[in-house]
């Protein structure tokens, strides 16, 4: 009794739990039944886009780990510490040995022996003679071509960012020679190339005894001791014959044009007679006297760049300036010795002269003194001296072969002046001295040996080296040389009656 009324005391005591709560509790149980619901709807996949995740991704756990792996890489690369896996590089499938053999070439044969340097050669490797073939034909060449270069270039273009296609089509647009030049000849190694002869159409059976490009045309003049004068149109490829010239039972000892290009002046060897060719008109003139001129027999002469004057070299060391208006002799000058050679200046003011006595002589043009005298340094016998044409270079050529080179300023205005430069690059008489129109190159030449020709670049008074640059004789004996008007081309008659014609790839213009 006792127990009973104790234990329905207690419960009576328990308060009991609000409806409310046991409510909520029914409620959240409810909503956790719809969201386990929902995410079995969302994660049930359908199989056909499961089994196109894994054909892509591979399958759940090889995702996991490439993920995982390409992590690492990034993390490693990031810290720095290792360096990127390089690429496996594959072996060739199929090797030949022989390859790897340093197969000998037999150098005797007849199509090798020009690349023989020693007697000793007689045999080769194949990767030596490669390299000598290489060697050659860059010297040929005068140095590396440009489209040897492809690929260098096209590494520069594109860390520059520049693309080729716009240059490759006006490449295309354009004739004749792609030519890239700078500002300046550069020294060492010219580049040219050996064109068709200027008189390939008409050879001079005799030696030939001047050649000269017009002032102005397109044009090369060429004379010889056989009686004509022939001009021709210099393109490099075909040099068509223009007109040739007959001068009956007259050897032509030098002709050249007048300053204008409308003349050609021809004189010979035996009188004082020479002609005069119209090139308008197309008349030959003959000129039989020339008033206030007591001589024999008149051979050389120069042409004023004004076109004023004819400079006539007579003997006893006597010089006649000739006007081409009234062709009569207005002033003569007389110096020590006999006349070797002659030179106008540029703006025709001054004439210089050397003698074969080894002396150098400046006249005033206008009043016919002779404004300075001096020795040429260690000269015994004079042959030649040419002016640049700029005024800045003095050569005289001598009967050693050495060619001294002097400026114009200190001739004039020094007592002894002494040469810049002693070119000794010939062992014979020095006969024919030429500079070009810019003054970086003087050519030098001599008509006693074969291949005594040279060309020497300025202001460095060095020798280029791959010229002459034929190991077969193809220049002979040089028996007169020019350049043309802008130095695109370089011309040598030589006693074989060719005019070989060269082209000089740094000038762009004829």
């Amino acid at each position: 009794m006792d127990s009973s009324e104790s234990s329905a005391r207690k419960q009576r005591k328990t308060p009991k739990r609000p409806l409310s709560e046991d409510a909520s509790a029914a409620e959240e149980r409810v909503k956790q039944k719809k969201h386990a619901a929902l995410c079995a709807t969302l994660g049930g996949e359908d199989a056909s886009v499961r089994l196109l995740e894994e054909l892509v991704f591979g399958a759940e756990e090889q995702l996991s780990e490439r993920l995982a792996q390409d992590s690492s890489v990034l993390l490693e690369d990031d810290s720095g510490s290792e360096s990127p896996a390089r690429p496996v590089v594959r072996s060739a499938v199929w090797e030949d040995e022989d390859d790897e053999l340093d197969e000998e070439v037999d150098m005797t044969h007849r199509f090798r022996r020009d690349f023989k340097k020693s007697a000793a050669e007689n045999k080769m490797t194949k990767q030596r003679l490669q390299q000598r073939l290489k060697e050659q034909f860059q010297k040929a060449m005068g140095g590396t071509p440009n489209w040897a270069e492809v690929t260098a270039k096209r590494s520069q273009k594109k860390e520059a960012g520049t693309e080729d296609e716009d240059e490759g089509e006006e490449l295309m647009r354009r004739t004749g020679d792609f030519i890239g030049s700078s500002d300046s000849l550069p020294k060492g190694i010219i580049k040219m190339k050996k064109c068709l002869n200027a008189n390939s159409e008409s050879p001079c059976g005799d030696q030939l005894s001047s050649v000269q490009f017009h002032p102005s045309a397109q044009i090369v003049m060429t004379a010889g001791l056989g009686p004509q004068l022939s001009v021709f149109q210099v393109d490099g490829k075909s040099n068509p014959k223009i007109q040739t010239i007959h001068l009956e039972n007259y050897p032509v000892n030098k002709a050249l044009f007048s300053a204008d290009g409308e003349h050609i002046v021809a004189t010979g060897l035996r009188n004082k007679l020479f002609y005069i060719y119209d090139m308008m008109e197309g008349k030959v003139i003959p000129v039989c006297g020339v008033r206030g001129l007591n001589e024999q027999r008149v051979s050389d002469f120069q042409v004023s760049p004004d076109g004023k004057y004819l400079l006539l070299s007579g003997s006893s060391g006597y010089l006649h300036l000739m006007t081409t208006k009234t062709r009569e002799v207005i002033r003569s000058m007389k110096m020590n010795g006999s006349v070797c050679s002659a030179a106008f200046t540029s703006d025709s003011s001054k004439i210089f002269a050397n003698s074969q006595e080894g002396e150098v002589f400046i006249w005033d043009v206008q009043s016919s003194k002779c404004l300075k005298k001096f020795a040429d340094d260690g000269c015994v016998r004079g042959t030649s001296l040419a002016l640049s044409r700029d005024g800045l270079y003095l050569a005289c050529g001598s009967q050693s072969g050495v060619v001294n080179i002097y400026s114009q300023k200190d001739c004039l205005h020094t007592l002894e002046p002494r040469p810049l430069k002693a070119v000794m690059n010939l062992v014979t008489a020095a006969t024919s001295l030429c500079f070009n129109s810019t003054s970086e190159i003087l050519a030098i030449a001599s008509r006693a040996d074969d291949e005594a020709n040279r060309l020497v670049h300025l202001p460095s008074f060095t020798v280029f080296s791959n010229f002459p640059r034929f190991q077969k004789k193809t220049i002979f004996r040089t028996r007169c040389l020019d350049f043309s008007p802008r130095s695109g081309f370089y011309t040598v008659a030589n006693n074989k009656g060719n005019a070989l014609l060269f082209r000089l790839l740094h000038y762009t213009d004829f």
